[in-house]
């Protein structure tokens, strides 16, 4: 590690603490008790204030409203952030209004053969939503939904919550404990427990119109949600590749409570994953009905054989 980065580690390691000696940086760092006494003493003279404890075990403190240098990237550290940035392309992240000003306040921090290395590295590599004919890092405006800030502001502060989504035509609240906030494959969903069915619920985030705490009095512990979720411990029993066919007649009508995950860029094709629950005949009546709606555009991975079974009755009806 080289002098100068080594002191600024040092100053963001000791700044985070209110007293420390010597011998904690010997240890910390691998450097000799000389090189430690030399970093500190350049350390010092850069403005942190310390107070040396005199005494066999002495060390310093660190006095309050210390101040960290700016902070040094290396230039593999530049180029690791920077392809992060790129391989977020066409993703709808929160709080990321606006890449052409990050990109902007990135570039100007670097030098120009930095700037250069990061435009050749921006031509050649090319990512799942990179469009090839428009690589261009600053055209972008992948905006997420409106409403997946306000969602996170709230979560920060409160995982309880009162979610209301909208269903085809009909507009439904559901008071919920958020387990996960999720993104799979540039959609963003909503895991969470149903407080009143007391059973895990996915709601896609673009179906989501408004979000507010749910009442203190109306809630179950977290350790009695849990307790429920161990006792109702579901297996993914149906999995299904869709085509465009049948991805167009999932958006029509679809109704379980499960999303698809888009495969490709393109959005032309899909998986749907999700467990249905055969000992319940309505349920395996449905789902045989959904499944005939969705069409030939489908491949089956895995299904239960008793939804099998009722799609060759069905089809032994249409066709004897």
């Amino acid at each position: 590690m080289k002098k100068v980065e080594r002191i600024n580690v040092i100053m963001r390691y000791i700044n985070n603490r209110s007293h420390f000696t010597i011998s904690e940086i010997m240890q910390e760092f691998n450097i000799s008790r000389s090189t430690a006494i030399r970093d500190i003493r350049e350390i010092e003279t850069m403005g942190m204030p310390l107070v040396a404890e005199v005494g066999r075990d002495g060390g310093y403190f660190v006095m309050h409203n210390s101040v960290l240098p700016d902070v040094h990237f290396t230039d593999n550290e530049v180029k690791a952030l920077f392809i992060a940035f790129m391989a977020t392309r066409n993703q709808q992240l929160p709080y990321l209004k606006s890449r052409q000003s990050l990109a902007e306040k990135l570039l100007g921090l670097l030098s120009e053969y930095q700037q250069e290395d990061l435009v050749l590295l921006n031509q050649i590599l090319l990512f799942e939503g990179t469009n090839p004919k428009n690589p261009d890092l600053l055209d972008l405006s992948d905006l997420p939904h409106p409403m997946l800030e306000k969602l996170i502001q709230i979560l920060l502060l409160d995982r309880y919550l009162l979610v209301t989504i909208q269903e085809e035509k009909v507009i439904k609240s559901y008071p919920i404990y958020l387990l996960h906030l999720y993104q799979e494959k540039s959609l963003w969903l909503i895991e969470g427990f149903d407080l009143k069915e007391e059973k895990k619920q996915i709601f896609p985030v673009d179906n989501l119109t408004q979000v507010e705490p749910y009442p203190t009095k109306k809630r179950l512990s977290k350790k009695k949600i849990l307790e429920i979720l161990g006792q109702q411990e579901e297996v993914i029993n149906l999995v299904l590749e869709l085509g465009p066919t049948a991805i167009a007649q999932f958006k029509k009508y679809h109704p379980l409570k499960v999303s698809i995950s888009y495969t490709n860029p393109y959005q032309s094709t899909a998986i749907l994953r999700t467990f249905i629950n055969v000992s319940k005949p309505e349920e395996l009546t449905e789902i045989t009905n959904w499944l005939l709606f969705l069409g030939e555009d489908i491949k089956v991975r895995e299904m239960p054989k008793e939804i099998s079974e009722g799609l060759k009755d069905r089809l032994y009806l249409y066709c004897p």
